[in-house]
Parts: C-alpha cells; structure tokens; sequence
C-alpha cells in the first residue's frame, strides 16, 4: 500500500499483470490484511481482468511466521498452473514481467548483478545460467561478491515442478525446520541436488528496486520519478549515487584514473586501523597537509572537503567580492546580492583572461576576488603567470586574490601550473588558494580539501573556525601515503588530458552540441535544436541510465540558450555516452 511518487505498489503490480494473459491473481495478505482486502475490491471489485479473477489467502499468524509459510498457505493452488511468485516489497519496470513469461524455461528466477546496496538471497550461477547455490545472508562472503547475483524475488514456477519437486521440499522442510523461514531456502535445498531444475534470467539494465525503509523508498522515487520530476529528485541528493543500480554519473567531476590501484589496496590493508582508531588532530594534519602538497606548515590548513573551508573563508570576509559567472555556485552563495560584484564574459565560449578581470574591476570597489581556475561549468583557463600577474595588481589595490585551482592538474602543462608553492604564496600574500583534493586525485569519498596562503593571520582564524577533528582517519592515511605514489597520479593526469582529447573529438561530432574547449575534466556544450537540454538528460536517464548536467539556469549563461555540463570520464564510460547520443541522433 506504499505510494511511489503517489502510484501504491499494489496498484502498480496488478496494473501491469492485467497486461498479462492470467486466469488468476492471489494476493496473500497478514498484516493489516482486511484494509488491503477492501482497497482491492473499491479499485478492481473480483476480476483483474475479464478473464482473471482476484482471490485472496490469509495468513493470521503472519507476525509469528515468515514467507514460507504464506507461500505453504496457498501450496495446493501452486500445484494447480503455472504460477508467477512475485514478492510485494518490489518497484520495476514494465519490461520485467514480459521478459520472464515469454521466456520459454519454464523455472526461472530473475536475478541482478550483485551491487553494493543489495540485501537478501543472492545466487551462484554456471555457464548455462543454472542456479546451483543459493547464498544465504549468513554465507554472504564479500571476497565472492563478484560472481553473486541478487535474486529479484520474481519466479516462475512450472506446475510439474511445483507438483513434483517445490510442494513436496516445502512441506517437508517447514514440518523439519518450522515455519518461520524464508521459502528461498526450499529452492536452495533443490538446487543442491544438481539436477538443474531452476534456470536465472538476468535483468542486464532493467530498473527494480526492493523498498524495505524510507530510504529504500526515496530511492525508489527517483528511479521511477516521471519526466516533470526525475531531474529535480537526482539533482537535489548532491552525490550517493553508488546507491542507484548501474547507473553512470556523468555530473561525477573527478579524476577517473586515481587513485590508483596499488594506492587502494594500501588503503584496503589498513582498513581495519583507519576504521576503528582516531584521526590526528588539527597540528598533525596540518604537518602531514604540509608534506603531501609542498607548502610550509603556517602557509596551510586541511578542511573538511574545500566546502568547510569555503563556508569559513567567505562569511569571515568583509566587503564586496568580485566573481566571474558563470561559475561554481557555492562561492557566491555565501554571501547577499548587494555584496557581489559580477563579470560576466561578453562572448558565446564565456571566454576571459586576466586582463579583462583587471579591465572590469579596476574601477569597482571590491576587497576580494573570486577566481576559479579552469572555471566550473566553462573550462575556461588563465595561464599560471598570468594568474600570477593579476595577483600582483590585486596586491597593489589591497585586494584579497582566492584562486581556487581544483581542476588545475587536469591542464595540458598540469605539472607546473599549480600555484602551490612557497615561493608564490610569499610573493603575493593576499592571495589564497583553494584546492578541492576531490577532483584531480578521485577521491570525493574522503571528504578532504586544503587552503594555503602565506598570510598567516588568515590561516591561524581559519584554524581556530574549523574543528580540530574535521578530518577522518582515511583522508589523513591518504595524505600520509600520497607521495609515495605520486607518479602514479602524473601517470593518470597524462592518461586523462589524452582521453580528454579523444573524447572532445567524439563530442563535436554530436549534431546538437556546440562544445567550448575546455581545460577542466568536463566540457560546457550548448545545445541546438531541436533538443532542449532537459529532454537530453531525461532520455539518457531514462533509455540509458546515464544522469548529465542541465546547465540552462546557472547564472552567468544565456537566459535563451540550453546548456550542458558533461564530465570526462574513462574511454568506456565515454564511449557508452557518446553512443547513446547516437542513438538519440537516429
């Protein structure tokens, strides 16, 4: 009876089983059974259909026992056609039910790869996609969990094989064991007996969802939201989205090879430590910061992902602040219209360079400027001497220069366009740089960012604003580790800025983009009719489980063009992008 984005399960299920040629529907019911009963009965009266009836089972003691014995309730019905078992929990796509039914074997069991947010029976398939195991929660084993797959609680189960295998296990098994069981166990018994009974279709892409809590079901809503809200329900969770089956994530602005895969299994060795020991302090993160990322342990403190140090850095600041727009909107959020001074680019590819931001704001009365290096969502660049250039004529105006460089190494020269140094911290201490250590080295899931400047007051209130715990064991054994495998991480920024190359070409060749040139690990790209930007992240969402960025509303881009935001990812994930764009072309 739990509405997903305002449809009940119920309703849903029996909507797409009158699509079926069935000639009954038994719905099994316990808790809260007689409501269940009479919602039925107002919505559909006793036929599903014309030539299905709808019949109900009762188990009354369905608190004390489990769906063994609400399956044993209706065992002399099994026995009687071929049954489809479907659980009640379960959300998925139209496309299910008429890929077990036309399959011509008449036991299956659908079943879904393996993934991280799965629970319950999984199964262990041969070559031929007969089960012979089922895995228990209990025998769950997590160095096997590649060659698992999680049955999707929907069965088909031929009469012979209910009359002369199923029926006669399930009836011994709960007068053995009791009937507080799962009825998966009786399958599993069988299965031991090598004969090959129950064959596994995999559902490959096809969305399903199991809905056992109310995260379960906000999950739910936004694999099934319809097109009005399916953008707004992905885009407000702001990441998580390992959650969601299989899907790529395209809006995923990091660095797709880094770490690399001798750096994770250090991390894998050490888990144990990092998970239950406590991190440093703030004096000891600050020292091992200092090590990782070159700069002198008073020039630097470690945050809490850049978003904590970004928090603190812009609501201490007095004054107006100037941006660039379009850009990433965390800065200027912080702060009221009034206190903003904005340059936006007179051009189509929101092109600039640093003579045109000391040209703009040479005559406006500002006390900080905000610049990010490449821009977010532009992929426009400043050179590093010239970033340097326009440091030096802020300091002359007693202006504050941020630069927030967290796309830099992903730059063509990305070996020496940071500004991470002492040398240039000193010779331009009103300036600050912000490194986001998300983005380049890949690792969001760390929550780990740092600020440097070589204005040491700064970086002292800054120490005192953030807690002296705001870093976790693994983001500090990651900073300890990292120089031992840095050349591994110029080994990928070399890999990506070629993949970046390769996959720019491909995009181009997309008739409806128009693609800006880009410095950072994502493109800008304006779409051209006849597609608007939203019905491109709706259709590669919806075909093709792909999530991308409709950039159309960020402040700063032409109120009457569309706009998107694709990330660079690995040559597979680009390619199968890239593809199905094609596919949209046809």
């Amino acid at each position: 009876m739990v509405p997903v984005n305002g449809v009940r399960l119920i309703d849903r299920l029996l909507g797409q089983l009158a699509k079926q040629d069935l000639n009954r529907v038994i719905i099994v019911v316990g808790y809260k059974g007689k409501e269940l009963h009479d919602y039925i009965v107002s919505q559909y009266g006793q036929k599903l259909t014309a030539d299905c009836s709808l019949l109900f089972a009762e188990n009354p003691v369905y608190d004390k026992t489990n769906n063994i014995y609400s399956l044993a309730i209706v065992k002399d019905k099994l026995q009687e056609d071929d049954t489809l078992l479907i659980e009640s929990d379960l959300i998925f796509s139209d496309r299910i039910i008429p890929m077990i039914v036309e399959n011509p074997y008449p036991n299956l069991a659908l079943v879904a790869k393996y993934e991280s947010w799965m629970d319950g029976t999984m199964v262990r398939l041969d070559e031929e996609r007969n089960i012979v195991n089922f895995i228990s929660k209990d025998a769950f084993d997590y160095q096997d969990a590649g060659s698992y797959y999680k049955t999707v609680n929907i069965y088909k189960l031929s009469r012979q094989f209910s009359q002369q295998k199923y029926v006669p296990f399930l009836e011994a098994y709960t007068k053995a064991v009791g009937n507080n069981e799962y009825y998966e166990n009786v399958l599993r018994i069988i299965s031991l007996l090598n004969n090959h009974d129950m064959k596994a279709l995999p559902i490959g892409q096809e969305k399903w969802y199991e809905i056992d809590d109310k995260q379960d079901l906000d999950i739910a809503e936004a694999l099934f939201a319809n097109e009005k809200d399916v953008i707004r329900k992905y885009y407000g969770r702001y990441g998580g989205f390992w959650r969601f089956p299989q899907m790529l994530d395209f809006c995923y602005l990091v660095n797709p090879y880094f770490p690399s895969r001798r750096m994770k299994d250090e991390l894998r060795a050490n888990f144990d430590t990092l998970l239950t020991e406590y991190p440093s302090g703030m004096k000891v993160n600050t020292l091992i910061a200092s090590k990782c990322f070159g700069v002198s342990e008073s020039y630097i403190v470690p945050g809490n992902g850049a978003a904590e140090l970004i928090k603190v850095l812009m609501e201490s600041t007095a004054g107006r602040t100037g941006f660039v727009r379009p850009t990433f909107e965390e800065y200027p959020n912080r702060f009221d219209k009034e206190s903003q001074v904005t340059y936006v680019p007179e051009n189509d590819d929101y092109r600039y360079t640093a003579d045109d931001l000391m040209t703009f704001f040479e005559d406006k009365d500002i006390r900080q400027l905000m610049l990010i290096n490449p821009d977010n969502p532009s992929g426009n660049f400043i050179p590093k001497a010239d970033v340097v250039r326009l440091a030096q004529w802020c300091e002359e105006r007693a202006i504050r220069l941020v630069v927030d460089e967290s796309f830099v190494d992903f730059s063509e020269d990305y070996a020496t366009n940071s500004l991470l140094s002492d040398d240039i911290l000193e010779g331009n201490p009103h300036m600050a740089v912000m490194k986001s250590i998300s983005k380049s080295y890949g690792v969001p899931g760390l929550r780990l960012g740092i600020l440097a400047s070589a204005d040491r007051e700064l970086i002292v209130r800054m120490k005192k604003e953030v807690s002296i715990w705001n870093l976790n064991s693994f983001a500090e054994f990651f900073m300890q580790i990292y120089n031992k495998h840095e050349k591994d991480y110029w080994r990928a920024c070399d890999k990506f800025v070629k993949e970046r190359a390769d996959f720019e070409q491909k995009l181009r060749a997309v008739p409806f983009f128009r693609v800006m040139p880009s410095q950072a690990n994502y493109f800008l790209c304006e779409v051209l009719p006849p597609y608007t930007a939203q019905e491109i992240v709706i259709y590669m969402l919806k075909q093709h489980n792909i999530l991308t960025r409709d950039c159309s509303a960020k402040p700063g881009l032409h109120p009457d063009k569309q706009y998107m935001r694709i990330a660079v990812r690995n040559h597979e994930d680009n390619t199968r992008l890239v593809e199905g764009l094609k596919e949209l072309v046809k």
